[in-house]
């Protein structure tokens, strides 16, 4: 039984000279929230609360750790990081009930459970791939968070650091959007992978006609081309309207739902977000069942050093196909805890056999970032 005794969160912001644009929103700033756990014999474990959107709502995941979780879990002991899980999402259910709040409050157990996880890892001092049962520490990545505008030379900068996949953002003007993916696949050439992420834009009859247009480019995936909450039959139809690949599951809450997603059938990549929920506890077990049904598991992140480190440990402990998203923007919240594993080429990732995450998290290093 692991005793917690401490837990804090925190915020940060890094302010942007080029915003993050998506077919819903903009991001005019990168927010990070993380969450701390200390247990009884003082080790600590590092997780992150998925916060993009909307652009208030950092602040209030770290205020619902502080005011809700913070004591259900302080003084608490658990046998498990997945014990802790199931816990925090029973008693919080009717919460999220009362308050509609059922994504930050998800959010919020998930920055938990990476916490839970990366303390365990510690004490048994051992990496974090290896304590969720991976044999091997290498993870392939791709660039992501290719903006519409500029997008050539922002991939011609990712080509430079060593990807060799790129995802392009869509969902604006078609006729752009066709252009963008000409210049990129141009780029890619014949060892390249392009894969393009529409952030839920478009109406079926939009989706269909785009699905056409996009079919002579080898696109390994066409993420989110509608709402993610729409029929079965809507999916199926834009699937049957061309041949790229579909790819979605970052805006999927719940293991009931993803094992629909999965029996669904329709989506190729299937792409669990883990600081959105989950955590490692939720999405290593979905990967597996993704992977088992014959589809690709490839994590979605766009966050934080923390997260994307939790990410890629996930994918090493479930191994097979899949491969990690890596925001290709200027965002020091992440690149001062991960760059160090991306050596000798942004291409791959070696996680190495620290313990836990792999870091000792400095976070006076970002101190002039934090907000609250």
């Amino acid at each position: 039984m692991i005793k917690i005794n401490s837990v804090e969160a925190w915020v940060y912001r890094y302010p942007l000279a080029t915003n993050v644009q998506t077919s819903f929103g903009t991001m005019f700033d990168r927010p990070m929230v993380l969450v701390k756990l200390i247990d009884e014999d003082g080790v600590a474990g590092i997780g992150e609360v998925w916060c993009n959107f909307p652009a208030v709502g950092a602040e209030h995941r770290a205020r619902l750790i502080e005011s809700v979780f913070k004591p259900l879990l302080a003084g608490e002991s658990y046998s498990s990081p997945s014990e802790a899980f199931d816990l925090l999402t029973k008693k919080t259910w009717v919460l999220g009930l009362q308050t509609g709040e059922f994504g930050p409050i998800a959010q919020c157990i998930a920055g938990i459970d990476v916490a839970f996880h990366d303390l365990m890892a510690r004490r048994d001092e051992i990496p974090l791939w290896k304590y969720l049962g991976g044999v091997s520490d290498s993870v392939r990545t791709y660039a992501s968070g290719i903006n519409p505008t500029k997008a050539e030379k922002t991939a011609e900068m990712a080509l430079e650091a060593g990807y060799r996949a790129l995802k392009l953002k869509i969902g604006f003007d078609p006729a752009h959007d066709i252009q963008n993916i000409k210049s990129l696949h141009a780029l890619l050439g014949r060892d390249g992978e392009l894969m393009v992420d529409a952030n839920q834009a478009w109406t079926l009859n939009e989706a269909r006609e785009m699905m056409q247009k996009i079919a002579v480019y080898d696109i390994k995936w066409l993420e989110e081309p509608i709402h993610a909450d729409r029929p079965n039959d809507e999916w199926f139809s834009v699937k049957s309207s061309g041949n790229t690949p579909l790819a979605g599951g970052e805006n999927i809450i719940g293991a009931y739902s993803f094992d629909n997603l999965i029996e669904a059938g329709y989506l190729s990549v299937i792409q669990p977000d883990l600081a959105k929920w989950g955590g490692l506890t939720g999405t290593v077990t979905v990967a597996k069942k993704i992977m088992a049904a014959g589809m690709r598991y490839c994590p979605h992140y766009l966050g934080g050093g923390v997260g994307l480190l939790a990410s890629a440990h996930a994918l090493a402990a479930v191994g097979g196909n899949g491969i990690l998203e890596v925001d290709i923007n200027i965002n020091p919240l992440r690149t001062i805890f991960v760059d160090r594993f991306f050596e000798p080429s942004s291409n791959l990732m070696k996680l190495g056999n620290s313990p836990g995450l792999g870091v000792d998290f400095d976070l006076t290093s970002i101190n002039k970032f934090r907000v609250q």
